[in-house]
């Protein structure tokens, strides 16, 4: 049954806010799997988005299938190219890179995905990817060979995010980038939230508690937290 959708509209309907925990299976190691599921079973997540710009390692679907075994949560795919797509997850992100004019991660990638996804039972769930300026290159903004959006221009990034509903995104998605020195701004966050009727993610650059809580609180409807939570594998446990 497909499902991991529905659960997201529900949960906008019923503004109860979801997070997701993003691993990058390049910084999985498997003798600490355990611990780092441990971790995640401790944590408020209700979705784990696996997947990254650049992915070298051969091993994400074992990754993937350790998880399954382990949480109840749906594990989502989060791919920077059709390479990173495994059959053993519960969905994909279809992530069309609204912000850039790239047609490889507009519709390219896209295409050479079809065959492999075809023939799996994934959960493919459109996204309008939209990458916003946070200080510093990203490794989005790198392989992508993209320019992120001005973090300034909400009314810009409102019309993009819009744009992208009008095509048929079932998610909206802003993206600061792995790592990023800043945020998606709150007045961004806020507009955009305002803007579109379906739901919202919002991650990159957030490091805090109080982070995710201020981007609920600002409209997100679903908080992606990665570097935060790989870095320290207490980040929820803090005060």
């Amino acid at each position: 049954m497909k499902k991991i959708y529905q659960e997201i509209l529900q949960a906008k309907a019923e503004n109860r806010k979801l997070l997701a925990i993003l691993l990058d299976p390049d910084k999985i190691e498997m003798d600490n799997l355990s611990v780092l599921v441990e971790r995640i079973i401790q944590s408020p997540a209700t979705h784990i988005f696996i997947g990254g710009s650049i992915v070298e390692t051969n091993k994400i679907n074992e990754q993937i299938n350790f998880l399954k075994e382990k949480v109840t949560i749906p594990i989502v795919l989060f791919p920077g190219n059709p390479s990173q797509i495994s059959i053993f997850a519960d969905g994909i992100l279809f992530l069309s890179l609204l912000s850039g004019r790239n047609p490889d991660y507009l519709i390219e990638h896209h295409v050479n995905a079809v065959s492999l996804l075809k023939n799996t039972s994934l959960e493919i769930i459109s996204t309008g990817y939209i990458l916003i300026e946070s200080g510093s290159e990203t490794a989005v903004e790198r392989i992508s060979k993209t320019k992120p959006l001005d973090r300034n221009n909400v009314e810009y990034v409102c019309q993009t995010a819009k744009a992208g509903e009008y095509l048929g995104n079932k998610l909206i998605y802003l993206e600061a980038g792995s790592g990023a020195k800043l945020a998606v701004p709150l007045e961004m966050i806020k507009a955009v939230s305002q803007e579109i009727s379906i739901p919202l993610i919002v991650g990159g650059g957030i490091r805090s508690q109080k982070a995710i809580q201020n981007a609920f609180d600002a409209g997100a409807d679903l908080v992606v937290i990665g570097t935060a939570f790989e870095n320290d594998l207490n980040f929820f446990t803090h005060d």
